[in-house]
């Protein structure tokens, strides 16, 4: 493409930004600390001084708001989120737009992804389980049988969200596949996280669901050595990123191909 085509086709193009809201609401991972947002100066005083200017401390965990998980969040001889080019954390992709494939604790597959969309070898593919509704940016959802009469949110997004299957992480893999980014908490299902043992409860609703469906249990379905092999040292290996909490304008791009960039925050 030359220059000109290049400048009018950018001049023409839709701006769409999936992000998650990121304020001291924003709830972080299960046990992760949440953003802590305050002012050491202020332009009247603070702390005993009156300095004439405005001064914030931020801190917060990586894994708050949209975020990317790298290869380090798995092994400390993985590339840092730093140390990964920006060609690819860009380009062409998809958005596989799922929700009406799955439900609380179910587990998504490559197939349903194809069911939706054309997935090529490259692209970055985002899939939306429709579980961004929980995101607490979004409007409540109500349901009767809650208390008050209105959706835990949080858990929803965090905790009862679906997963993938574990070859969906082959078949990514094998389709070299630059990012896969999910519109809820963790691109792993939360059962194959400690959530299984911080939520209990939640992990034996999440068993029973699928014995009832499949006749097998949650470590049949996901041998633990074999996932933990292919999850946390094969994929990193293959440089495949993850990106989680995504929320934002998702529903405007469902099953579209787009231009997608993932912009990290500079910091050390």
């Amino acid at each position: 493409m030359n220059r000109e085509d290049f400048i009018k086709m950018l001049s023409n193009a839709k701006l769409f930004d999936l992000t998650q809201d990121c304020s001291i609401f924003t709830p972080p991972h299960p046990h992760e600390q949440a953003l802590e947002v305050h002012f050491f100066k202020r332009v009247t005083g603070a702390y005993g001084g009156g300095q004439g200017a405005n001064g914030q401390i931020l801190k917060w965990s990586n894994t708050v708001g949209t975020h990317l998980v790298g290869e380090r969040a798995f092994h400390s001889g993985g590339r840092a989120i730093a140390d990964i080019p920006l060609t690819e954390l860009c380009g062409p992709g998809v958005v596989a737009d799922i929700s009406d494939l799955v439900s609380d604790y179910s587990i998504y597959t490559p197939e349903m992804i194809m069911s939706k969309v054309e997935v090529k070898k490259g692209d970055i593919l985002i899939i939306n389980t429709g579980y961004h509704k929980y995101s607490w940016d979004q409007p409540q959802v109500n349901n009767k049988k809650a208390q008050g009469g209105v959706e835990s949110m949080e858990f929803g997004f965090l905790v009862r969200h679906p997963g993938p299957s574990l070859d969906f992480y082959k078949w990514a893999m094998d389709m070299k596949l630059k990012v896969v980014g999910v519109d809820c908490g963790s691109a792993e299902h939360p059962m194959n996280t400690p959530i299984r043992r911080w939520h209990e409860d939640h992990f034996k609703q999440a068993e029973a669901k699928l014995l009832k469906e499949t006749g097998k249990t949650w470590d049949e379905t996901f041998p633990q050595g074999e996932y933990y092999k292919v999850t946390h040292i094969d994929m990193p290996k293959k440089h495949l990123v993850l990106a989680e909490a995504i929320v934002g304008d998702i529903d405007k791009l469902k099953n579209k191909r787009a231009w997608i960039s993932i912009m990290p925050i500079h910091f050390m």
